[in-house]
């Protein structure tokens, strides 16, 4: 190709500058045509999105995710466990009437996967399963709704916990778990209820009885009223009625208990109790009490000064009932239940789960202790704790079935006495236990307490373990022991556990 090269020269601006950015530069003599007309005039031209076309995918559930994808692992895993049970339930036969109902397996994999991925609602689970890849390659097809994966959330409670048995046996069997060094700990988790909910006696009362004229009332209408579609209406708020006046019965019959614990607690304190229980308890119990009597964030108007000081009276929360307020983590104070963790110091894997309506940690070690003798026939050979568990009879119980307690000793009132020298009145396993958290070997065992146990309570509230979407004490328990067989599994997954049907 010829080139005409020729030098242009721009003309001078308005401005009055030569403008010489060009001058003196040889150009093709076509391109000085180009310049000469300028922009183009008109719209853009671009490609732009058309999302209404039809395509054609020739593409399979299965090819969409990849082989190694977690998801398939929890598919694998939920058809080892025993699903007998859940079978068992199902009505619908083959060759019999009746809707099938969706398979056990389907729904169990649902909820360890998002439990695993951090979703703990039913109705986000739900919308997952029509967008998410993973989540629809576990329903296969199968369409879910949220009611029923809300129901199958909380209502197998005594069978998840035999699962958690038999994988941690399962694990015991094949040497991949020893459980000679268990970690114990506590973690309050909020509960569903907020300070506003929390009532008196008098108020539940006066509450109970509009809910019941309620719920009368719409009985009343609905039998009343023809309209086919405004007793449905009727019908969706008689039940809300009747469960409001469920949860305020249940707070009434909560109030009761805790009037009852707190009269016992109001008792003299058995002769037998030793200097150092006593220094321990009574703090508990003073933070118990106040507990129960102050719901997060409001304070005692009584105790305002120049004003004569009332008797404090225990509040119930009407929206859970079984919901206690107790000191979280970060130093306020909240609607909470106290999640009771047992993992083996070696594998992180979590051997026993509880979950109780007590802020305080003074009597669980000796249940959680018993729990892995029920669940697993055999007991730890030592046992980590912290102070708040150390209490001398339990010391003694799990001294007498050879079990070793690693907690540390609570510093006494007179600072020259040395914590770790037995005091006259201690039992045998009491003082050996003094003696003991003082030695550097002992020091050095104790520091897997936070390698372990910590550890996994941060991995659990990172997956969602912060607060429980579900009422009552049964269905929050549930819903921790999702997280421990999911926890479970990713462990399971990292000692390459096969599993085999």
């Amino acid at each position: 190709m010829c080139f005409d090269m020729t030098s242009i020269k721009t003309e001078a601006g308005s401005n009055g500058d030569s403008g010489a950015l060009f001058e003196g530069l040889a150009v093709p003599a076509d391109s000085a045509a180009v310049l000469k007309r300028g922009t183009p005039k008109g719209r853009p031209r671009v490609q732009s999105a058309v999302r209404n076309q039809v395509e054609l995918r020739a593409c399979d559930l299965d090819s969409a995710l990849p082989a190694d994808h977690q998801a398939r692992a929890v598919w694998a895993f939920v058809h080892w466990l025993d699903l007998q049970a859940l079978y068992a339930q199902i009505r619908a036969v083959e060759g019999g009437v009746g809707r099938a109902p969706i398979d056990p397996a389907i729904l169990m994999s649902l909820w360890l996967y998002a439990t695993l991925d951090g979703v703990g609602s039913a109705r986000e689970l739900d919308r997952l399963c029509d967008s998410d890849d993973a989540y629809r390659w576990l329903c296969g097809g199968v369409g879910v709704n949220h009611h029923t994966l809300s129901d199958f959330r909380v209502e197998h409670t005594q069978w998840l916990d035999s699962q958690l048995t038999r994988g941690v046996a399962a694990l015991l069997s094949q040497g991949l778990v020893s459980m000679n060094r268990v970690a114990h700990d506590g973690m309050r988790v909020r509960a569903h209820a907020g300070a506003a909910s929390f009532r008196r006696r008098e108020t539940l009362e006066h509450l109970l009885q509009d809910a019941r004229a309620q719920v009368q009332a719409l009985k009343r209408e609905l039998g009343d009223d023809p309209g086919a579609g405004t007793r449905r209406v009727r019908a969706a708020r008689q039940r809300a009625a009747i469960e409001r006046e469920q949860r305020i019965e249940h707070a009434l019959e909560a109030m009761h208990e805790i009037d009852k614990s707190m009269a016992g607690k109001s008792k003299k304190r058995q002769p037998d109790a030793t200097p150092a229980d006593t220094t321990r308890d009574e703090p508990a119990a003073r933070a118990e009490t106040a507990l129960h009597d102050q719901p997060a964030g409001e304070q005692a108007a009584e105790e305002q000064p120049n004003k004569p000081n009332k008797p404090k009276q225990p509040r119930v929360s009407t929206t859970d009932g079984q919901a206690r307020v107790m000191k979280m983590a970060d130093g306020g104070f909240r609607p909470a239940f106290n999640a009771q963790l047992a993992v083996d110091t070696e594998t992180m894997i979590i051997t026993g789960v509880d979950l109780i309506d007590s802020g305080s940690d003074m009597n669980q070690m000796l249940p959680m202790h018993e729990q892995h003798q029920d669940r697993y026939a055999r007991v730890p050979g030592q046992w980590l704790a912290d102070g708040g568990f150390a209490k001398h009879d339990h010391i003694e119980r799990l001294d007498a079935r050879a079990t070793q307690v690693f907690a540390p000793v609570a510093a006494p009132r007179d600072k020259q006495r040395d914590r770790h020298r037995p005091l006259p009145g201690d039992s045998k396993a009491v003082g050996q236990w003094r003696e003991r958290m003082g030695t550097d070997e002992a020091k050095q065992i104790y520091k897997q307490r936070a390698a372990s146990i910590e550890c996994t309570n941060a991995q659990l509230r990172n997956r969602g373990l912060q607060r429980f979407n579900v009422r009552g004490l049964s269905k929050a328990r549930a819903v921790l022991l999702w997280h421990a067989l999911a926890h479970n599994l990713e462990r399971m997954m990292a000692l390459n556990f096969a599993f085999a049907p």
